[in-house]
């Protein structure tokens, strides 16, 4: 039986859903106008992490530098993130997609896979399903994706983002020729600049051209395992099973794709600062400790690398940072980056903590309460009520708007 896969992809995703909350309080919608979500415009820090199409216009790149967005477009709306809007909004969307499939993959925050094979007794016409979905999402929540549809995650994958926003598209094998081949090799799946730039330099423009080398000819430039498998993409081929992913059931964990690879500590640091506050505020809600701190990453030829180490007993949102960020400054070597993510696990509830023997028990001890205190302000006044004094410093000089993967 061949396999049927959707990919599904909200468009623009903090924008949208920031757009469609204001929409529904009777505001204007940002998706019509030059908008972002990012950093503070006032002072001009951070990164821009989503924008709307009236934004692109002016040339404004997600994941640049909030100051760089401003001088292209003076009149820029930015807006802050809201990670408590982005979750909610995320588990809506993956409630409605997993009504219409056996099997369902969380991609990333807004974007799912499903396995649709062996449902055409229910729905014998996959492109009328794809419509009714992205319908139906755009009705019961207020914001646009688009589906791409085929016999792979990859060929689905390509084909959602294919001309948007608000598209069902196609990529079945016998349209690989005329809708993939064309493109330049920058455009396939998985593949970075670094080995688009070499294959540019070979002569090798498009996707078509990189299909149609040898192997041998593909281990001269790329070489090993990566070079086969960019080959394989090229030509259509992935054999990856949609996966149901669990949450774990003693972890808290957090992750953050960009829509454009970073390659800087400065880029790095205020996504790990963000998620760091997200994860241990959903920690110390359950009252629990955490005593392994991870730092995971994902770089641009899609190989994930994961850091950890052993910690005393914590809750505390500094500490937690700044092992973070030992733990990525002594593993990361410079590779550009498309996934950064956080994971707190060997989770304890014991109520003591074994506070450090470097005379910081009363520092410790007025941070737990800071935190605290920070936790329930935002819990009822929003995720933006206030930034947190611990790491209020750091982000002042790097900014702390990022892009999140969590559920």
């Amino acid at each position: 039986m061949e396999r049927l896969i959707f990919h599904i992809d909200v468009n623009s995703a903090f924008l949208s859903w920031e757009s469609a909350r204001r929409v529904a309080e009777g505001k204007s919608d940002l998706r019509l106008v030059p908008a972002v979500v990012g950093g503070d415009p006032k002072k001009r820090t951070g990164i821009v992490l989503a924008k709307s199409v009236p934004a692109k216009k002016y040339n404004i790149q997600t994941g640049e530098p909030m100051g760089m967005a401003l001088r292209k477009c003076p009149s820029l709306i930015s807006v802050p993130p809201d990670f408590r809007l982005y979750s909610k909004c995320s588990k809506q969307f993956k409630k409605i997609c997993a009504e219409y499939a056996p099997v369902m993959e969380s991609f990333s925050i807004d974007e799912v896979f499903l396995d649709m094979t062996g449902t055409s007794y229910i729905y014998p016409d996959p492109i009328k399903t794809a419509y009714e979905i992205k319908d139906r999402i755009k009705s019961e929540l207020g914001f646009t994706v688009n589906i791409g549809i085929s016999v792979n995650k990859l060929l689905a994958k390509m084909a959602s983002d294919f001309e948007k926003p608000d598209k069902v598209h196609t990529l079945f094998p016998d349209e690989i020729a005329k809708k993939m081949w064309p493109l330049d090799v920058k455009e396939l799946l998985f593949l970075g600049k670094s080995t688009a730039k070499a294959l540019h330099a070979k002569g090798i423009h498009t996707i078509g051209q990189l299909a149609a080398c040898t192997p041998e000819e593909i281990d001269m430039i790329i070489g090993g395992k990566s070079g086969r498998q960019l080959l394989n993409y090229a030509r259509g081929i992935d054999d990856s099973p949609v996966k149901e992913e669990r949450d774990e059931a003693k972890s808290y964990s957090i992750e953050t794709t960009v829509e454009e690879s970073i390659s800087s500590v400065e880029a790095v640091l205020p996504i790990l600062l963000e998620e760091v506050d997200v994860v241990s505020a959903r920690m110390r809600r359950d009252n629990k400790k955490c005593c392994c701190v991870s730092v995971i990453y994902r770089t641009d030829d899609f190989k994930r690398k994961s850091r950890q180490c052993k910690v005393e007993p914590t809750d505390i949102s500094e500490g937690i940072y700044k092992k973070v960020v030992e733990l990525f400054k002594t593993n990361w070597k410079g590779e550009s980056l498309r996934l950064i993510g956080v994971s707190l696990s060997d989770l304890t509830d014991e109520e003591y903590t074994q506070f450090s023997l470097f005379g910081n028990d009363e520092h410790d001890q007025k941070r737990q309460k800071m935190d605290k205190t920070v936790d329930a302000l935002k819990e009822k006044f929003g995720y933006g009520v206030i930034r947190r004094a611990s790491t209020m410093n750091t982000s002042d000089r790097i900014g702390r708007k990022v892009k999140s993967d969590t559920e």
